[in-house]
């Protein structure tokens, strides 16, 4: 399905388990970035459906770079640094600990920015440079909704969804 409308990845702040500060959609590092977005701390098994796949997109199209975004409501900064600490020392993997971006923010105006409707699933997203939705999916891997993004990365199109 088309949609006529881009959504845009909304100006937001946060550090990767690295403890590096980052800006985004600013900071993404390549001209495709794709985005794994969970809200809820048992949907790290669906985004993990997806890290193989994004692994060999990042092989097959240096223009790509993968991120996982835990997106949490805004916490006081004890709480922020008690669950950054957890997440970080269940990573050791120094790859995954610098494309894990914690967002705290305001995750009902996050997801209207990207019409997001629910946190129920996690959300895949194809981004362009500046931030722009290029392409989109909900819930785990499948291999269809991995052709879709594959076919997407190399047509450079228009924001499609994927369910």
């Amino acid at each position: 399905m088309q949609s006529n409308s881009h959504a845009q990845f909304p100006t937001v702040s946060g550090s990767n388990l690295q403890r590096t500060k980052l800006t985004l959609p600013h900071d993404f590092q390549g001209e495709r970035n794709l985005v794994l977005i969970a809200f809820q701390q048992w949907q790290q098994t669906q985004v993990d459906t997806w890290i193989p796949f994004a692994r060999q997109l990042e092989e097959t199209y240096p223009a790509v770079r993968y991120y996982e975004l835990p997106t949490i409501q805004r916490l006081n900064t004890l709480a922020r640094t008690f669950i950054n600490e957890g997440m970080r020392a269940g990573i050791p993997d120094l790859v995954a600990r610098e494309r894990t971006i914690t967002l705290y923010l305001d995750k009902k105006r996050f997801r209207e920015a990207l019409q997001l409707p629910a946190e129920d699933d996690i959300y895949v997203l194809l981004l362009d440079r500046q931030g722009r939705v290029l392409w989109r999916a909900e819930g785990t891997f499948t291999p269809d909704k991995g052709e879709s993004l594959a076919a997407a990365i190399r047509e450079g199109s228009p924001e499609k969804d994927e369910q």
